[in-house]
């Protein structure tokens, strides 16, 4: 049985990929931080992780494509704009090989902070 890897940062997860991925992979984290400047980074079910008030987003590498969990929310927010590529609950998948929609995760990213934020407000008026 293979045993299972465990990172404990984001550098460690990105540095157990080949150079190529390690771009993409370094490209979407630098995206996510100018979206979420406040943001905090983890790692959560072993993967690299922003949170602010609660998990803003994931994102993974795969064999052929890069994996990108906004939530739920983050996809049907962006229906029309992510109907091009694979999309189940809470998951994007972006092929290995096309260009990366950065512009697009930066506003997803951007939309989900603002859902979290509202979330924590509306908790603390309670």
């Amino acid at each position: 049985m293979k045993e299972k890897i465990t990172y404990t940062s984001i550098d460690e997860y990105i540095a157990a990929f080949s150079p190529e991925i390690q771009e993409i992979l370094q490209k979407l984290r630098e995206v996510i931080k100018e979206s979420a400047p406040d943001a905090k980074e983890k790692i959560s079910y072993a993967m690299p992780t922003f949170e602010q008030h609660g998990n803003l987003v994931h994102f993974a590498a795969f064999k052929n494509h890069i994996g990108f969990y906004p939530a739920p929310d983050g996809i049907t927010q962006f229906q029309d704009e992510v109907a091009e590529y694979h999309a189940s609950k809470g998951t994007l998948q972006f092929p290995l090989g096309k260009p990366i929609p950065y512009e697009l995760i930066s506003r997803i990213v951007k939309y989900r902070v603002a859902r979290n934020l509202e979330k924590a407000k509306s908790k603390k008026k309670k």
